[in-house]
């Protein structure tokens, strides 16, 4: 009974010990960014989830359709910005049509990427939010992207005089 306790109370420290050497190795490293004009493919894992591949089904979520009488330049990225701030995320890099914040978990520390990307012509957000270590992150990007979307919805609604 002691003999199992003592090895029960290694595997909990070793576990505990592990994951804080992920959450650190998680903090180095950065979003993978645009390739070819588009957001990276997913990996084989289920911590990531896109817009950008329809065909890639395990990781694929629905893009953010942009109102119509939207200003994109004006309202869409100032808005995002704010939103992703609003969550708990931090804007790491940013480019004309296209930026990349991270958001880090409260115990360990573990860091996910989190990217935007805005079709001006197709007027679309693309969103893609990935862990940066580990294989399964019980659904935390999925939800994190939906939140988003969610939020986004309701705060360019609030900002459009004409809604």
């Amino acid at each position: 009974m002691k003999t199992t306790l003592i090895i029960v109370s290694l595997l909990i420290i070793a576990t505990i010990i592990l994951f804080f050497i992920l959450g650190m190795m998680s903090k180095s490293g950065s979003a993978p960014g645009l390739v070819e004009g588009s957001l990276s493919q997913c990996p084989n894992k289920p911590n990531c989830f896109s817009t950008e591949k329809k065909d890639d089904a395990a990781h694929y979520i629905a893009p953010i359709k942009i109102p119509k009488d939207i200003n994109i330049e004006l309202d869409s990225l100032h808005i995002l910005k704010d939103t992703i701030r609003d969550m708990g995320g931090s804007i790491e890099d940013e480019s004309e049509d296209y930026f990349a914040s991270t958001f880090s978990s409260g115990i360990f520390g573990f860091v996910d990427d989190f990217e935007i990307r805005i079709d001006p012509v197709k007027k679309i957000i693309h969103i893609r939010s990935a862990s940066r270590v580990g294989h399964n992150d019980m659904g935390v990007n999925k939800k994190r992207i939906e939140l988003l979307k969610q939020l986004y919805k309701k705060n360019i609604l609030s900002a459009d005089p004409h809604h």
